[in-house]
C-alpha cells in the first residue's frame, strides 16, 4: 500500500513502538458473528477518484459521534485504518476536512487484543508497562509516507443494503504525525481505509460484530469512481474466476498465488511470478525479470508509427502522429497480457492494454507497469489500480479464495442489479490451443449506461 501522497508503492511495515501515555478505553461489546447470522447483509459504497491524474481511489465514510465525514485511500495492501488527527497534531498535511479530534476516553489500551495483534504482526515482543498505558502504532510505506499515532475507537455510520443504519464502534489509528508528501498542497484523503486480512482491519471488525461476512470487493472504473462493498451478498459466486488465497510471503497481502505470464497468447518465458492484489497501488509492479521480458516483448512488437518518448508521467512512453485523447485511441496497437495462476483451474487473469496504459495530459501514451525492484520491492509482483479497473475484485475471506469479473464499475449495484455484470463477460482473445478454453470474439466487454 503506498499513503498516495507522494508516487505509487505498494509495501507496508509495520514497526513496534512503545509510548507512553496512561489512557483508557472501552471494548465495544462483540456481538454474534457474522457467521451465526444468516442476515448478516452488505454494505456498498461509493469511491470516487482514478488512476491518473489523481492516483488513487477512495470512500467517504462517516465517523464519530456526532459523524463526521472523512476521506479515505481504499488500501487491500494494509490493515489499520487511521485518520490524521488533532491530538494534538505533530505534524500533518493539509486534508479536505478538519482533522478528526480524540476524546481520552475513546484511546485503546495497549492490553487490548486488538492492539496486541495490531502489532503481533511482525513481532511477539508486545509489551505493556501499565494495564492503562495507551495503544501506539507507527506505519510506514514504500513511497517513503509514514504516520505515527495512537489507536482509538469511534462509531461509524454505515448504511446496509437492507436499508438498516448501523453504528459500530471500531478501532482505528488516531494519526498524529505523518510523513505524507507535500505540507503545502491539500492531500486528497483525510487518511487511509485499511481492508486487509489482519484482525485490526475494518472488515474483520465487522464480521466481529455480526455486520458482514468478512468478505470485501472493489470494482474501479476506468471512468472515475466505482464502488466497494462489504460481505457476500452481492458476490456473483457462479460466474466469477476464482483461485485459493495463497500464503503471501509478504505479510498480509491478498495473494492469488504464483502466475505466468503471457504477452500476445505466447509466454515470455519468465519463471512463475508471486503475485500480490494492492488496491493502495496506483500502478503494477513487476520484478525485473518480468518487468524486461514484458519491455522487450512491447518493443519488439509496436508498429512504427509509435515513438518512443519521455513524458514526466512515467518511465516509459510513446507518441503518435497526432496526440491520443484515449487509450481507445492506441490500444489496437498494443496486444493483451495474460496472468496464468496455478492455483486455479483456468484461472486467468487478462490485462488489455486498457488495464497496463494510460494516456497523459501530453497526449502520450505510457506504460503503467513498473519496475518494482528499482523501488526495493524485489521479486514482490503488485498487481495495482490500473490493472484492477472495469473488474470487480473479491476477497473472500470466508471461503479463503479470490475472485474476478468483468464488471461495469461506473454503476452502483444494488442486491438486485449485481447479476447484471455477468452480462458480456469474455474469455481473453487467445488462441485456445495454448490454454485450452473456448475463445469468444469480444468487441467490448460491455455496455455503460454512460454511452
Amino acid at each position: 500500500m503506498a499513503a498516495r501522497w507522494a508516487p505509487p508503492a505498494g509495501l507496508l511495515l509495520l514497526l513496534l513502538l512503545a509510548v507512553l501515555l496512561p489512557a483508557r478505553a472501552d471494548r465495544p461489546a462483540r456481538t454474534a458473528h457474522a457467521d451465526d447470522d444468516p442476515e448478516a447483509s452488505s454494505a456498498v459504497f461509493q469511491l470516487y477518484g482514478n488512476v491518473y491524474p489523481h492516483g488513487l481511489y477512495y470512500v467517504a465514510m462517516s465517523i464519530g459521534n456526532p459523524a463526521k465525514p472523512y476521506f479515505l485511500d481504499v488500501d487491500t495492501g494494509s490493515d489499520l485504518t487511521w485518520l490524521q488527527c488533532d491530538a494534538p497534531c505533530v505534524s500533518c498535511s493539509k486534508v479536505p476536512h478538519p482533522l478528526y479530534r480524540p476524546t481520552k476516553n475513546k484511546l485503546v489500551p495497549c492490553v487490548d487484543q486488538l492492539c496486541t495483534s495490531l502489532h503481533g504482526g511482525l513481532s511477539k515482543n508486545h509489551k505493556c508497562d501499565s494495564p492503562k498505558q495507551q495503544c501506539d502504532y507507527e506505519v510506514k510505506y514504500a513511497d517513503q509516507g509514514s504516520s505515527l499515532g495512537v489507536l482509538v475507537n469511534d462509531s461509524f455510520a454505515v448504511r446496509l443494503a437492507n436499508a438498516s443504519v448501523v453504528r459500530p464502534s471500531l478501532a482505528f489509528g488516531c494519526g498524529y504525525d505523518q510523513e505524507v508528501g507535500s505540507s503545502t498542497e491539500v492531500a486528497p484523503t483525510d487518511g487511509v481505509l485499511g481492508l486487509g486480512s489482519g484482525s485490526i482491519s475494518l472488515l474483520s471488525q465487522f464480521k466481529q460484530h455480526g455486520i458482514t461476512k468478512n468478505v470485501v470487493g472493489h470494482c474501479l472504473s476506468m471512468r472515475g469512481g466505482g464502488f466497494l462493498f462489504f460481505g457476500d451478498n452481492l458476490v456473483p459466486y457462479s460466474r466469477a474466476t476464482w483461485v485459493p488465497m495463497a500464503r503471501s510471503a509478504f505479510r498480509n497481502y491478498y495473494s492469488p498465488g504464483s502466475a505466468s505470464l503471457y504477452f500476445g497468447g505466447r509466454s515470455l518465458g519468465v519463471r512463475p511470478m508471486e503475485v500480490v492484489l494492492d488496491s493502495g497501488s496506483s500502478f503494477t509492479y513487476f520484478s525485473a525479470q518480468p518487468y524486461q521480458a514484458l519491455v522487450t516483448a512491447l518493443k519488439g512488437d509496436l508498429s512504427k508509427t509509435l515513438k518512443e518518448v519521455s513524458d514526466p508521467s512515467l518511465p516509459l512512453c510513446w507518441k503518435g502522429k497526432k496526440p491520443f485523447k484515449s487509450v481507445l485511441d492506441v490500444k489496437k496497437e498494443f496486444k493483451s497480457l495474460v496472468l496464468n495462476f496455478a492455483n486455479g483451474k483456468k484461472a486467468l487473469m487478462e490485462i488489455p492494454p486498457e488495464n497496463y496504459l494510460i494516456v497523459t495530459k501530453y497526449g502520450n501514451a505510457c506504460l503503467g507497469i513498473l519496475n518494482g525492484s528499482e523501488i526495493g520491492l524485489k521479486d514482490l509482483n503488485i498487481v495495482g489500480d490500473i490493472t484492477m479497473q472495469d473488474q470487480m475484485v473479491i476477497y473472500d475471506n470466508e471461503r479463503g479464495q479470490i475472485g474476478w469479473i468483468r464488471a461495469p464499475c461506473d454503476r452502483i449495484p444494488n442486491e438486485n442489479t449485481i447479476h447484471g455484470f455477468e452480462e458480456g463477460y469474455c474469455w481473453p482473445q487467445f488462441p485456445s490451443s495454448i490454454f485450452g478454453i473456448q475463445n469468444e470474439e469480444c468487441a467490448v466487454n460491455y455496455r455503460s449506461n454512460k454511452e
